[in-house]
């Protein structure tokens, strides 16, 4: 086949899996975490924050998600001056589990199409 390399599309349920597992490794905020999909993907997987700060909000009001506030300032800043604020993001019990589902069922998806790839008789063509 001639042609471009099609780049891959992700699903929300995709997205929220890869999210989730950011995560699982740690708080973080979102400017973060969308480098860090990005970076982990090669690039090929950018998450905005048209998409990332919507999809967070959701995870916070399921309960998969419990957030804190951080002041920041920079070096150079008035110590009484106010300092922007950046939110937290930590990965609850309840977004674990989530997060296995996730998995678990990706497991299935992929071995299943694996499945295809690989023909009737097993073996790769």
């Amino acid at each position: 086949m001639g042609g471009k390399e099609m780049v891959p599309t992700l699903t929300q349920d995709q997205t929220e899996m890869i999210v989730l597992s950011v995560l699982s490794e740690g708080p973080s905020y979102g400017y973060a975490i969308s480098k860090q999909i990005a970076a982990r993907s090669e690039d090929t997987f950018r998450v905005g924050a048209s998409q990332l700060y919507p999809l967070l909000t959701k995870l916070e009001k399921q309960g998969l998600v419990s957030t804190d506030w951080e002041e920041i300032k920079s070096a150079g800043a008035d110590p009484d001056a106010p300092g922007r604020k950046r939110k937290w993001y930590r990965l609850s019990p309840k977004g674990e589990r989530r997060l296995e589902s996730r998995i678990a069922a990706h497991q299935r998806f992929t071995a299943i199409m694996n499945s295809f790839i690989a023909g009737p008789s097993g073996a790769a063509s």
